[in-house]
């Protein structure tokens, strides 16, 4: 079992950066993420997840067709950051689902959701072939598909859904660990039928019940593992939860929010949900992490500090189980 995360992370103003001070900050966020001991971390997307994908696709200057990006321009830039950064690292691309329902919501579109797919593979393949180039080692590829499962705008078929699954990812599979990152259970056995998926990831520390909707079963027969969320990142629940339990504005007292979050999520508290999570599914977990990524979070520091715990947690996890 290994540490990873999601990816996003605080960073205020990014507008209007030029791309070497860009870069540089995406550098220094990468550190501060090894220094709190995420063992796979994700390169901070600090970009819109959407925007910085559909914009090239849209754009007849970078595209061979509808939707279908250009070999050459499928870039993403933030790995130019992070040039031996002697680590292993999870490269997240929105998935071909999520695009296609930002850019058309419930219509129904196969071809041009295939083509969404092809221009994902595309991403994909040239992040392995510059992280090569720029001494860094890919571990895991993820798919990030948050609205499967919950989004009623997704009416394709299952047959149509695992096509474009496939398709975005056929240029990895096999190569690197391959994860879906889901918010919901409901696919999550249909994306174990994925040929190239082996890692299904699900928000399990803010629903700890989505980890008894998975079929451990279904996940052997497929040679799928879990992603278990060990913590919880829904900051704005969070401090809702606790305004109310403490009858005060955390907001408004930015020194205690981070003392009070940090208690609701300390290392053990993380520790009991990893523990849960391998009682249910025992050594088909294969990371855990945060439950998704950190953007939405009030400070870099409160931020690091729950990756902090999360290391905490998972040494102490290991060296009650070794």
């Amino acid at each position: 079992m290994r540490f990873d995360d999601i990816g996003s992370f605080p960073h205020g103003r990014i507008e209007g950066m030029r791309r070497e001070e860009y870069l540089s900050l995406v550098r220094s966020i990468m550190e501060m993420k090894i220094s709190a001991g995420v063992q796979v971390p994700t390169y901070p997307q600090l970009r819109d997840m959407i925007g910085m994908f559909m914009d090239p696709m849209r754009s007849p200057e970078t595209t061979d067709g509808p939707y279908l990006i250009r070999r050459d321009a499928a870039e993403i830039m933030e790995l130019d950051a992070l040039k031996s950064i002697g680590r292993n690292i999870r490269v997240c691309v929105t998935g071909p689902l999520e695009l296609y329902v930002s850019e058309f919501g419930s219509t129904n579109y196969e071809d041009l959701l295939i083509n969404m797919a092809e221009s994902v593979s595309r991403f994909i393949e040239r992040a392995i072939e510059k992280a090569r180039q720029l001494g860094i080692d890919v571990a895991v590829i993820s798919i990030d598909e948050p609205s499967l499962g919950i989004s009623s705008s997704i009416v394709f078929s299952e047959d149509v859904i695992i096509e474009a699954l496939e398709v975005a990812i056929r240029g990895c599979a096999g190569r690197v660990d391959v994860q879906v990152h889901l918010h919901s259970p409901v696919h999550a056995e249909l994306c174990a039928r994925v040929s190239g998926i082996n890692v299904i990831g699900v928000e399990s520390a803010s629903h700890p019940d989505y980890l008894d909707i998975i079929d451990r079963k279904a996940l052997a027969e497929n040679d799928t593992f879990i992603r278990a969320g060990i913590a919880r990142t829904d900051i704005l629940s969070m401090v809702a939860r606790l305004n109310e339990q403490l009858n005060t504005n955390l907001w408004e007292q930015p020194d205690r929010l981070e003392a009070e979050i940090l208690r609701m999520e300390s290392p053990e508290v993380i520790r009991r949900r990893l523990e849960r999570a391998v009682r249910i599914f025992g050594d088909l977990v294969r990371y855990a992490g945060p439950d998704c990524g950190l953007g939405s979070w009030p400070s870099q520091h409160l931020a690091a500090e729950l990756l902090r715990n999360c290391a905490r947690a998972i040494e102490t996890f290991r060296g009650e189980t070794s």
